[in-house]
């Protein structure tokens, strides 16, 4: 005969299942009453659903390891509008559809930001992706079919948040181009992106040199957007230069 575990694992119930002889141990001790004891479990079943579901949410963001913004070094930037970031990393865009373009060199923190973002809307209980840009097109690219690549700009179109790390870093041919436009145009006022770049937008018509959607692919992007941008000298090359000084330690003092 089936056990009454696996009947409340059937039902969905898995933490009841998993634990029923504690639950039952714990009904007995504190001699808890029927509805005591729905109410018991009802709220097990809600914290282990949530549980699970961030652990979902969060291998499915491919986030990866990041530190986090409590750690970010505000006094070294030459320029970064710390509270335009914080009211990012607050979430505040997310109910506008607006989108976050962090402009920054390399090595200011950028990803580190975005991904900070991204960990929020998790938290949030919003579906995310996190991808580079070569990431992303080389996935597209890939598509054999009209209706595999259809099929793939609904999936990057559907997340409540995408981020796209890493825009400028290589150059885009024509169809490559066209690509982001179609993902970014579905998303168009609709959901929210951030992209990250090492680029001013003046200098993006450099990425898709023979694109003639370009400007089009600008305009969507910075329509309804914060564009933060950070200045100043690479962490880095900060910390690479403050090995390279530090004495080196003696091994026979």
């Amino acid at each position: 005969m089936t056990s009454l575990g696996q009947r409340l694992d059937a039902l969905g119930l898995r933490h009841t299942s998993e634990h029923l002889d504690d639950l039952i141990a714990l009904a007995q001790k504190r001699r808890l009453g029927a509805r005591e004891i729905i109410e018991h479990v009802v709220d097990i079943e809600e914290q282990d659903r949530s549980r699970r579901s961030l652990e979902r949410r969060t291998t499915r963001s491919r986030i990866g390891r990041f530190k986090p913004i409590s750690d970010y070094d505000w006094t070294w930037p030459k320029r970064i509008e710390r509270d335009r970031v914080e009211s990012a990393v607050r979430l505040d865009f997310l109910a506008e559809h607006r989108n976050i373009v962090l402009v920054a060199p390399q090595g200011l923190g950028k990803t580190m930001i975005a991904q900070n973002i991204a960990h929020q809307a998790v938290l949030a209980g919003h579906s995310v992706l996190f991808v580079t840009a070569a990431q992303l097109l080389l996935d597209l690219g890939a598509q054999e079919s009209a209706r595999g690549l259809d099929r793939r700009l609904r999936f990057y179109a559907g997340v409540a948040l995408l981020v796209i790390d890493e825009v400028g870093y290589l150059g885009f041919d024509t169809r490559n181009a066209d690509l982001l436009f179609q993902v970014v145009s579905r998303r168009y006022e609709k959901k929210s992106l951030i992209m990250t770049t090492n680029l001013a937008f003046k200098e993006w018509p450099t990425i898709f040199p023979n694109a003639t959607c370009a400007t089009a692919l600008i305009d969507r992007v910075i329509h309804h957007a914060d564009v933060l941008a950070i200045e100043g000298d690479s962490f880095r090359l900060r910390e690479a230069e403050a090995r390279r000084d530090k004495p080196a330690m003696n091994p026979n003092p």
